[in-house]
């Protein structure tokens, strides 16, 4: 049955209009009354169904000093169980003040409730093997950290906690990411298949509003402790409204959500998210994670994630122990707002604001064909720099109507494709439907038809590693950029525009694509080198013709002002297509060069920036067809290994060679070997 926990607390005890209202206990040390009051708690740990049970101590507990539980004998904490704590009608142990001296520890069995915790320098409060503990203060999630930087569980640090203390003793919720690391998770609420399962919660987290066995709503969250998540639902289906979740601390692992906010676990899993608020505050310590096949859907939601204080003796890493993006991307960072990870997950954001301070906003990693959507949302990187999206591996991603707020990439692909488009009803009905979303008909018709704005302080999609991947523009998407449209780093590539509906692709710096080796050294230790000398004829490569993995490029019905560079040394050609569409600028083979020849992580900023010198192709062909209706105006010397031009193309140079031979242009013919355009009339 659905409990009503706003009759449980009284209203004049917490401002119901603003969950972050000043008389809300933030400092859950500080000797305050509680805002809830003690039967309110113990009602709604009751109505969960959590079990009682013994409670097992080594030591006294109140009317006993430190010292004396230091040496008590088994008789007398056997005798002090007995008389000082208490199973009461809640199925709580009722306890007086529970003391753990130096070089002590005690380990309870069963969720208990006091009004003061000491545990001193050198104690250990523990929990039977299989089972954590979490501790709440006045119903704020407090005191836990992690054993160490690079630890897979938590323990209850030393310290004085006073107020309503509640020590919840669940079981353990072990998650594994790369085989040999299993996290030891533990959250306020955890909902497998049958509904919420009190032996994983630590329900006395939650505060105000309804929780049930299907969905929740109004509900108010608090951690100042590490590593503990707000929701987890596991095969499960569940709905949350309005959730108030305010989480600042560090997280451990967000590729197995530990320390997030919300999660959706598992292929049965269908969670969905309305009208969220979400603000996290800690190294990995994300919004909203998706994994495994689950399905979570967030609406009208505001999720913000921010920076926090690496421990002392962390070092740059990849995988499992990564607490920072890695640099080798070009990027600073500790937090990402989502993740959606695993084999054919779900992630949808719909009608939401999600930002983070760096590092990323929405991301898809190590996953198999995970697809993230966003229809009508604000994706915002609020301080230095990071990227709006992240498509890993094969993941799609797609965005309709939605706007990128000073992002240092609009995307990065290592092989998943990502779209940008507009919200159009057909677009988004279906969507509806494929991504199983279930917006009602009144919904729908709710949103907006928008079109994408991308605003990027730098680039604006930059593929590198895995198999590249592939970006699709249309409807009236606006990419405005810095720095490079499209950045390729030795990677296959597709990238397609369709400027029938209005896209506009506009480069700060007059790069649209640049081809280029790749700059990441491969670990967070490395550092690139920049190559020297011309690099060796492969004569074995083609030049003239499409290859398998070439970047294939066709912009159709858009106007275009700037330049496109193949600078790859090895083998690697451009294959530019041009279909309605008028060009102003160079297309052409290049020599790279970054301003600096050595980069390390100190100077990351400088990875993907480089010159161009034009020259002749040698590994790098660049195949270029000016189709029907398309004009390309040279505006600068331009080397290509093929021309086509299309009845009814034209191409405005001042002159062309052929191997050498003065050549005029003639529509309808294909020209292969080393041609040389030069500037023209505009």
């Amino acid at each position: 049955m659905e409990q009503d926990s706003a009759n449980l607390y009284p209203r004049n005890t917490y401002n119901a209009h603003d969950p972050h209202d000043s008389h809300y206990p933030l400092n859950p040390r500080d000797r305050i009354s509680s805002p809830l009051k003690p039967l309110d708690r113990r009602a709604l740990l009751r109505a969960a169904g959590i079990g009682a049970g013994a409670l097992l101590v080594p030591g006294a507990f109140a009317g006993t000093t430190a010292a004396s539980a230091a040496t008590a004998t088994a008789t007398a904490t056997a005798t002090a169980t007995a008389t000082n704590a208490k199973t009461t009608s809640t199925d709580v142990v009722q306890s007086g003040p529970i003391y753990v001296a130096d070089g002590e520890t005690v380990t309870l069995s069963s969720t208990t409730r006091t009004s003061l915790l000491s545990i001193a320098a050198g104690g250990t409060l523990a929990a039977p093997s299989g089972y954590i503990l979490s501790v709440t203060v006045d119903g704020v999630e407090t005191g836990s950290a992690l054993v160490s930087t690079y630890g897979l569980t938590t323990l209850i640090e030393a310290g004085t906690y006073r107020g309503d203390v509640v020590i919840t003793v669940a079981l353990e919720n072990p998650q594994t990411f790369f085989g040999a690391f299993t996290y030891q998770l533990r959250q306020a609420v955890y909902v497998g298949a049958s509904g919420i399962e009190p032996a994983y919660s630590a329900l006395s987290a939650v505060t105000r509003g309804r929780l049930g066995a299907t969905g929740a709503h109004d509900l108010v969250l608090r951690s100042t402790g590490e590593a503990f998540d707000g929701f987890y639902v596991a095969d499960g289906t569940y709905e949350l409204v309005r959730p108030d979740i305010r989480f600042t601390g560090n997280g451990r692992c967000d590729f197995v959500g530990y320390g997030a906010a919300l999660v959706g676990d598992g292929a049965s899993t269908r969670f969905v998210i309305d009208g969220a608020n979400i603000d996290n505050t800690g190294v990995v310590r994300p919004g909203v994670i998706a994994t495994n096949g689950a399905n979570v859907i967030v609406k009208n939601s505001c999720i913000a994630t921010h920076d926090g204080v690496l421990p002392s003796d962390y070092t740059a890493n990849i995988g499992p122990d990564m607490m920072t993006v890695p640099w080798m991307l070009g990027l600073s960072g500790n937090v990402r707002a989502t993740i959606a990870l695993g084999v054919d997950t779900k992630a949808t954001y719909v009608n939401s604001q999600v930002s983070s301070t760096n590092w990323g906003v929405l991301s898809t990693d190590s996953d198999t064909e995970a697809e993230l959507t966003a229809i009508n949302c604000d994706l915002t990187i609020t301080d230095k720099e990071g990227y709006g999206t992240y498509a890993d591996g094969s993941a799609i991603d797609r965005f309709l109507g939605c706007r990128f707020n000073h992002v240092a990439f609009a995307a990065i692909s290592t092989g998943g494709s990502v779209y940008f488009g507009d919200s159009t009803r057909e677009a988004v009905a279906a969507l509806n439907t494929s991504q199983d979303i279930q917006l009602t008909p009144a919904e729908l018709a709710a949103i907006p038809v928008t079109n994408t704005v991308i605003d990027s302080t730098r680039f604006g999609v930059m593929w590198a590693q895995g198999n590249g991947g592939s970006v699709t523009i249309d409807g009236g998407t606006r990419l405005r950029t810095a720095e490079t449209s499209f950045l390729v780093k030795a990677v296959k590539v597709t990238v397609t525009v369709d400027g029938s509906q209005g896209a506009q692709v506009q480069p700060g710096n007059g790069l649209l694509l640049q081809m280029m080796e790749t700059d990441d050294p491969g670990s967070p230790t490395g550092v690139y080198t920049e190559p020297t000398g011309e690099p060796a004829k492969n004569t074995g490569f083609d030049v003239y013709t499409e290859q398998t993995d070439d970047v294939v490029a066709g912009f159709t019905n858009i106007d275009l002002l700037g330049d496109f560079y193949n600078g790859r040394r090895a083998d690697q050609n451009l294959v530019l297509t041009l279909t309605g569409t008028r060009l102003d600028g160079v297309i052409s083979a290049s020599a790279t060069a970054h301003a600096i020849s050595s980069i390390d992580a100190a100077e990351y900023e400088q990875l993907g920036r480089v010159t161009n010198t034009m020259q002749a192709a040698i590994n790098n062909g660049v195949i270029v067809t000016v189709g029907s209706g398309s004009v390309w105006n040279v505006t600068g010397t331009s080397y290509l290994t093929s021309l086509t031009v299309a009845e009814g193309g034209v191409v405005s140079a001042d002159t062309v060679s052929v191997d050498g031979t003065a050549t005029q242009i003639t529509p309808g013919t294909t020209y292969s070997g080393a041609i040389v355009l030069t500037a023209g009339a505009s």
